[in-house]
């Protein structure tokens, strides 16, 4: 009976793990969702409030920290129970970036909206679109424990990145024809770079799951579809704080 009451007492606290991580990601998703809604409503108001509220996501983080500390320290899992306790760990670190991301699309959002209006917006919206399918789905297969979902999610990285790429040449284009648009088009590219960044950490939740349900990592290896890096817009430049 005492084993049985100290599984139990494992198990909720586990699902509050869960139901934690499901929060923050959520938010997450929802960070993007108005980021981009701002960008496309040229709403420097509304991105100001999105690039605010990742605070939340932080506080979530350290919630999760706590809760995953306790687990281990006062239960201390083995095999899939400890798997879940690390990989909720991990996942919490890559939702928290995805946010910080999210923010600097808003931040960038602040400066686009005093600019004239760019076409290529429409197509960071359709590239941020892809990315936030990609964020629930992740989750739904997190909670669900489903790692075909996971690797649903893992594959259509490329597709961002193909996007990525295309707007890159777009926006350099752009910026050849016309210097007065160098400025905002810069804004833009490092929008698209913050947004393939999620669509990475997405998939880097995805490879989680996969090891969480599967007990080992992904045979294929991750299919790259973005040349921009290999360009001006390095992934080591440092975002705007």
């Amino acid at each position: 009976m005492a084993q049985d009451h100290i599984v139990k007492s494992f198990d909720e606290e586990l699902e509050k793990l869960n139901n934690v991580i499901a929060q923050m990601g959520g938010l997450a998703e929802a960070q993007l969702a108005e980021s981009i809604e701002a960008l496309v409503r040229r709403d420097g108001d509304m991105a100001a409030l999105v690039a605010a509220g990742d605070k939340q996501i932080d506080a979530l983080e350290r919630k999760v920290e706590s809760l995953a500390v306790r687990l281990l320290v006062l239960r201390q899992p083995v095999a899939a129970d400890l798997r879940s306790v690390l990989a909720a760990l991990k996942i919490s670190g890559l939702l928290e970036r995805i946010g910080d991301y999210a923010k600097n699309v808003a931040k960038r959002t602040i400066a686009l909206s005093q600019m004239p209006p760019m076409e290529p917006t429409h197509t960071v919206a359709r590239m941020a679109g892809v990315v936030q399918e990609m964020i629930k789905n992740v989750l739904d297969a997190y909670i669900a424990r489903d790692a075909e979902k996971a690797d649903d999610v893992r594959r259509r990285d490329v597709e961002v990145d193909a996007l990525n790429t295309s707007l890159f040449r777009e926006l350099l284009t752009y910026m050849m024809e016309d210097s007065k648009k160098i400025t905002a088009c810069t804004h833009l590219l490092f929008v698209a770079k913050n947004i393939e960044r999620m669509g990475d950490h997405a998939t880097n939740i995805a490879e989680s799951v996969h090891y969480l349900v599967r007990g080992e990592n992904p045979e294929d290896e991750r299919l790259k579809n973005d040349t921009s890096s290999l360009t001006v817009m390095d992934d080591n430049i440092p975002e705007q704080e």
